[in-house]
């Protein structure tokens, strides 16, 4: 299996890159967003997906690891294969998708060409289970990234994930630094 590809970009053709890494091309399905801003002979990264089944080996390709972990919760959703799952990616962003799974927005999954509403639902109801309590946090990129950073201090401080998500819920929106929302958490933890 192959985790990431780090190379230049050497063509793109429909949805596909491929990648010269070492003198090696890897032709990679990426979503539209990471398709439309690929430029020619420019390095690129891809998380990576290897997917095998009778005559067909692909990769699937993603900009970042947490893209490419959603990407596997949509494909083992029974009806939902990796073509699809690249689709839905091209309609929304990661963030997008988990709000659509949170909301139940079924209009969302079905802009998708190939996905009917009874997959779509299918979706929504087995992601929803998995994604846990994540509706609770703000869902944008950039929060994203330091609510993790925050969530994993608290942990580290042996408070459980509900202690922890709890407290990112109830503090001050306005605190701007992960070392403020750590410092407001445990305040708000010490109570």
């Amino acid at each position: 299996m192959i985790g990431f590809l780090k190379g230049k970009v050497e063509f793109i053709d429909g949805q596909y890159i491929v990648l010269d890494v070492n003198g090696v091309g890897y032709r990679v399905l990426v979503p539209s967003k990471i398709f439309s801003n690929a430029k020619l002979k420019e390095d690129l990264k891809l998380f990576t997906y290897t997917y095998v089944r009778d005559d067909t080996l692909d990769l699937f390709g993603f900009s970042s690891i947490d893209d490419l972990k959603l990407f596997e919760q949509l494909i083992s959703v029974s009806g939902v294969g990796p073509k699809t799952a690249v689709s839905i990616f091209s309609i929304g962003s990661r963030s997008t998708i988990i709000e659509a799974v949170v909301k139940g927005d079924v209009s969302f999954f079905i802009a998708v060409p190939r996905l009917g509403k009874k997959n779509a639902q299918k979706i929504i109801i087995e992601l929803k289970s998995k994604m846990g309590s994540l509706e609770e946090l703000d869902l944008s990129e950039e929060a994203d990234m330091e609510t993790k950073e925050v969530l994993s201090v608290l942990k580290s401080f042996g408070f459980s994930s509900k202690e922890a998500q709890d407290a990112i819920k109830n503090i001050d929106k306005k605190a701007e630094r992960v070392e403020e929302k750590v410092r407001l958490a445990l305040k708000y933890l010490g109570k």
